[in-house]
């Protein structure tokens, strides 16, 4: 099978401690920020004020890249299905799954805590 030419990828218009990445569609050879063919949208990584990351999609033209045969890499990948343009990539249930067990890890030593505490006050 034939690896296609154009890949849609995050490059790295940031800081080394405020990152910012433009979602833009390249040819697969060249580096990482040169020489991209279209941007096609932003992401934010780091969260606002309100806890949120923000991305901007351009949807038609990410659909475009996709129907003439561009591979998304794998971060990509994630955030095009957590934006429901692709299935959701299986890495990005695997993660959601790790979060949902480091919560529930979490609340239940809260809770441990919170009897261990309600346990001394009555002795």
């Amino acid at each position: 099978m034939k690896k296609s030419i154009v890949a849609l990828r995050l490059a790295l218009y940031g800081c080394k401690n405020r990152p910012f990445f433009y979602l833009v569609a390249s040819h697969r050879k060249k580096a990482r920020n040169r020489g991209y063919f279209e941007q096609i949208g932003t992401y934010d990584p780091l969260p606002n004020d309100r806890n949120e990351k923000l991305i901007s999609l351009n949807v038609d033209r990410i659909k475009y890249w996709l129907s003439v045969g561009a591979e998304p890499t794998r971060p990509v990948a994630m955030l095009l299905g957590l934006a429901g343009i692709l299935p959701v990539h299986p890495h990005s249930i695997e993660i959601a799954s790790r979060n949902r067990d480091a919560i529930a890890k979490g609340e239940a030593s809260a809770t441990d805590v919170e009897k261990m505490g309600e346990e001394e006050k009555e002795k």
